[in-house]
């Protein structure tokens, strides 16, 4: 089971080693895991739940980092146009 969850991760990355996985792999990964594991020993409910949360808690550190970054954008632009206006 694990292995073709770690098949499937190297699949994806192998595809384009320069891109982050987003959530369209990670439901990928999910289904794939699902599909492969054995059902008279399923996943723990426990670890799938860890999983998911885990997951968006990562996708909720991306939406601060890109508005971080847009916050940082505006403040280079603010501080580009007072020195542009500041006579020297």
């Amino acid at each position: 089971m694990i292995s073709a969850v770690n098949a499937a991760a190297s699949a994806a990355t192998a595809k384009a080693p320069s891109q982050v996985l987003g959530q369209a792999d990670f439901i990928r990964l999910m289904t794939t895991q699902m599909k492969q594991q054995d059902p008279t020993d399923p996943v723990d409910n426990k670890e799938m739940i860890a999983q998911m949360a885990q997951f968006s808690s990562l996708s909720g550190i991306e939406n601060i980092n890109s508005t971080l970054k847009a916050i940082s954008a505006q403040l280079d632009q603010a501080l580009a146009a007072k020195a542009a206006s500041t006579p020297a």
